[in-house]
């Protein structure tokens, strides 16, 4: 009887002669949570039907009893064009509306079926919306017209990552115009042509999917396959990615599925029922930022939340999505009290849905997209976060590594004579950082809320400030991992971040922030073309210490190894403003040596103390090595020592 009844909703459905997009086994897909792109099948498409063009709109929305098509083509009359529900049980409501055109507005009015109060909601698929505050979503399409082939070939192969972490809102603004932002394609020609010139592998957005809070800084995600339009069109974003691939940049997009705000014509009670959140709100309920929690346990959800990340890759040719707030999907009571969440049915703190929709987020895109990155902003010591799921990791390729950043800043910010008492602090880190694929983070995060920039973490007079950052970024750029550094950090803001301001791009008159410029600059050009610093990066074969027992003098010195072994080069920090003369370190080999960086130059604002052009190895064993050398310290900096034209002395 089942069976003839679903028959007979089928044919009557069909007999309405209601253009479709969707098929059965698309309905099948989404219900099973294996539906990855449903951005094709759901949202709202320019079509042309019978020869009448118009515009075909989909939604879910179960609950619901009466559905229409709210828009400027119709006055917003939620009677002129309902919906119609399918005939196969989906949730899913579907009409076509003729002479609707690109860049009307609409939403969606949606009566729920057991309360009959009506809602008035936008599109969750829609790929552009209105520019907040307004709220309604956009009929837009994305036809633009990619030339970066060369980039999507080559960049499965790409080993140096150097990000550089921005802010699109607050990079730089437009004075003579309201200080207004810069749009994505005046970002096209700004942006990429600084990142290319600064050296950068890759930049990192904050999110940049649809946000009615500005000053959420994007984590408060309401559309989740839309760019914001606060900076242009969905092809204008296109065009600003297009354009840092052929510069050789690749894009990281941060993507939340953690957590999205409670906005009334969002996805928040979208049909008058916990559709999208969890219904509980000790899993529902975000108690940090006031937001609902996915609920990942239901298969269209992950389904909706899966398309929205291939959605990115596929139709923006993103190169890598970080996810953030992943310690906030893992544990079940996350920054709760006892008595606020629910353990799982194990009896544990683990989210076992939240889990298992991570592992199949990973597979799916790393499936679909295999030359591409998931990186997993993870502040806990979850096992294996960057391991194959197959060995029963989550997936992810790469996770934050916040014990490094936050040692690390906590040594920097200790006045010189006391660093000798907490050098165990900055060489801790190398104690697990093979456990995972990490990457050093010194983000936005470091530099709001009190926390000061990072020139004003530093002690010290100014010289002492610069000179301790130049040394902070070459022991990040020579430590395991790969690398991270907000905008701004790059030439030493003063303040912290302010997302309503510019950079202070004026500070760069000045010789000490142009100078710490150009450290970076050429640190991330020493890094991409130097195999040792570049190649083993999440490899223990990459690293050895030489010598963390100099507690006395602060002096930290390690060797980074390429995948050939008689490539490497030697690092040397000196983390107090003394010079040390004749220091002498052990080498492997008896061949010139040459310094290749040196942070205490004098174009960098240093005191320009130097090593010899050549430096000969001494047949004297040290540290456990056959040779050694007599080097130059310079007063809070880094040298980086390499072979020099790799040819053996004779004895």
């Amino acid at each position: 009887m089942a069976t003839t009844n679903l028959k007979n909703k089928k044919e009557k459905y069909a007999d309405n002669k209601l253009f479709s997009r969707i098929t059965e086994l698309d309905v099948y897909l989404f219900k099973q949570g294996k539906h990855y792109k449903l951005y094709e099948k759901l949202g709202s498409f320019q079509e042309k039907v019978n020869g009448i063009d118009g515009c075909y709109f989909s939604v879910w929305a179960p609950n619901g009893s009466y559905v229409s098509v709210i828009c400027d083509c119709n006055y917003w009359d939620n009677s002129k064009d309902p919906m119609q529900a399918r005939w196969d049980g989906s949730g899913i409501w579907e009409a076509f509306i003729p002479n609707a055109k690109k860049g009307m507005a609409y939403k969606y009015y949606i009566v729920n079926k057991d309360t009959g109060i009506a809602y008035e909601k936008f599109d969750p698929f829609s790929i552009a919306q209105e520019t907040p505050p307004k709220t309604a979503s956009l009929i837009s399409s994305l036809d633009f017209k990619w030339s970066d082939k060369k980039w999507m070939n080559k960049r499965g192969s790409q080993k140096a990552f150097s990000i550089y972490e921005v802010h699109l809102g607050s990079w730089m603004k437009v004075p003579e115009e309201g200080n207004r932002f810069l749009t994505y394609i005046e970002l096209a020609d700004k942006l990429v042509n600084y990142v290319s010139e600064m050296g950068f592998t890759h930049v990192e957005f904050m999110p940049i999917t649809e946000h009615p809070f500005y000053g959420s800084w994007g984590y408060q995600t309401t559309g989740y396959f839309a760019p914001t339009s606060r900076y242009g069109s969905p092809n204008d974003f296109a065009f600003l990615v297009n354009a840092l691939h052929k510069a050789d940049i690749g894009v990281i997009l941060d993507w939340v599925p953690s957590h999205f705000p409670e906005d009334a014509f969002a996805l928040n009670f979208y049909d008058g029922t916990h559709l999208y959140e969890h219904s509980d709100p000790r899993k529902g309920f975000h108690p940090d930022w006031k937001s609902s929690i996915f609920n990942y346990g239901r298969f269209e959800v992950r389904s909706f939340l899966i398309s929205s990340a291939v959605f990115w890759l596929n139709k923006f040719h993103i190169d890598a999505i970080r996810v953030d707030a992943v310690a906030s999907m893992l544990y079940l009571d996350y920054s709760r009290k006892e008595g606020e969440w629910i353990p799982n049915e194990l009896g544990g703190n683990e989210n076992l849905e939240a889990i298992s929709f991570l592992k199949e987020f990973n597979e799916a895109v790393y499936t679909q997209f295999p030359d591409i990155h998931t990186i997993a902003e993870e502040s806990t010591a979850w096992p294996g976060v960057s391991k194959p799921t197959s060995m029963g990791g989550l997936g992810f390729g790469m996770k934050w590594m916040m014990g490094w950043m936050h040692d690390t800043l906590e040594y920097f910010k200790l006045e010189p004579i006391h660093r000798k008492f907490h050098q165990n602090q900055i060489t801790f880190s190398i104690h697990y950082a093979f456990t995972e694929n990490f990457c050093l983070p010194l983000s936005h995060d470091e530099v709001v809320y009190g926390k000061k920039s990072l020139l004003e973490k530093m002690p010290g007079d100014d010289w002492q400030k610069f000179a301790n950052l130049r040394l902070l970024y070459t022991y990040m750029y020579t430590h395991p991992g790969i690398k991270l550094i907000f905008m701004g950090g790059e030439f030493g803001q003063r303040t912290e971040w302010n997302h309503e301001k510019s950079l202070d791009w004026h500070l760069l008159q000045h010789q000490s922030h142009k100078g710490l410029q150009e450290s970076l600059k050429d640190l991330n050009q020493i890094y991409k073309n130097t195999s040792a610093l570049s190649e083993n990066i999440f490899s223990s074969a990459g690293f050895e210490f030489l010598d963390i027992s100099d507690t006395e003098n602060s002096v930290v010195s390690y060797f980074r190894k390429a995948e050939n072994k008689n490539d490497f080069v030697l690092v040397v920090l000196n983390f107090t403003p003394v010079v040390r003369e004749n220091y002498i370190l052990g080498v492997p080999l008896n061949i010139d040596y040459e310094e290749i960086y040196n942070s205490d130059n004098e174009k960098y604002w240093g005191s320009n103390v130097k090593n010899y052009t050549t430096i000969n190895a001494i047949e004297n064993p040290s540290h456990g090595k056959p040779y050694s050398l007599s080097l130059t310290l310079p007063p809070l900096a880094a040298i980086i020592i390499s072979p020099k034209k790799k040819q053996l002395k004779s004895k």
